[in-house]
């Protein structure tokens, strides 16, 4: 394969690839479309719930969910194949964005729907929404549809931004929902010095579970706990745990008295 070849090979794909992440036309967008030497095809519209718009001489034209060069294309080969126009050059502005957006919800601190910008990522939209609040949980729910089927993932939020899984902030799709469910949390009573529930960190152990309840009391032992956790059955095991056992979700740590 010579250098020309594998050259054009190249730029083709990055043509493809550059066009599969371009902004995607929706219901609710409003549009300038012109043509070249024409102007009196100029016209601005709306495309409609059904993803279709209407441009003189051809009708209607479906261009919901047509990247805008696309779109250009399609509406360039309705003119020249109807015989209206004999080289058509096709430019599309978009006026505004309505149809494309996001819903970011949950543990946020601006929940609500944002447009989607060209190649808008989940950090973009998470940025937008203000980020996680102090009580979100690490991760991320991203639903939506791609190719007409349902699609899901789950994100690890603090990887995004520190470089472990980048390949995970993925680019969203008009419609997509974005979710942050509140931070699991354990409990701790008893002789505690600030007994209450509170957020679990990764790879959290009893230890510094007991540390974040500020630690047993002058009466309280580090060494008398007594841990409550619900079972796969949804009974509760009484268990008592080692300090460097790992602390789960709505975990009940109870720091017994002293026998001294």
């Amino acid at each position: 394969m010579n250098r020309l070849l594998v050259l054009s090979l190249t730029l083709l794909a990055m043509n493809v690839f550059a066009e599969d992440l371009d902004y995607r036309l929706g219901p609710g967008d409003a549009l300038r479309i012109q043509v070249f030497q024409n102007p009196d095809l100029t016209t601005e519209t709306r495309v409609s719930e059904t993803g279709t718009i209407t441009y003189p001489l051809v009708g209607n034209v479906e261009v919901g969910g047509l990247a805008i060069a696309a779109a250009e294309k399609k509406i360039a080969a309705a003119l020249k194949d109807g015989g209206f126009v004999r080289q058509p050059q096709v430019n599309i502005v978009l006026l505004q964005m309505r149809g494309n957006q996001v819903s970011v919800f949950g543990q946020v601190n601006r929940p609500g729907r944002f447009p989607l910008e060209t190649l808008s990522r989940v950090t973009d939209m998470l940025a937008a929404a203000g980020g996680a609040t102090l009580t979100g949980d690490d991760f991320a729910i991203v639903t939506g549809l791609r190719d007409g089927k349902p699609f899901r993932k789950v994100i690890d939020i603090p990887a995004l931004y520190l470089g472990e899984k980048s390949e995970e902030d993925i680019f969203l799709a008009g419609g997509d929902t974005i979710y942050v469910h509140r931070a699991p949390v354990f409990y701790i009573y008893g002789e505690a010095q600030r007994p209450g529930a509170y957020r679990i960190e990764r790879n959290m152990t009893v230890m510094q579970a007991l540390a974040q309840g500020g630690g047993p009391t002058m009466r309280g032992s580090e060494w008398r706990l007594r841990l409550h956790r619900q079972n796969a059955a949804g009974g509760v095991e009484k268990l008592s745990p080692e300090m460097t056992d790992a602390v789960q979700p709505n975990d009940i740590i109870y720091v017994r008295e002293s026998i001294f």
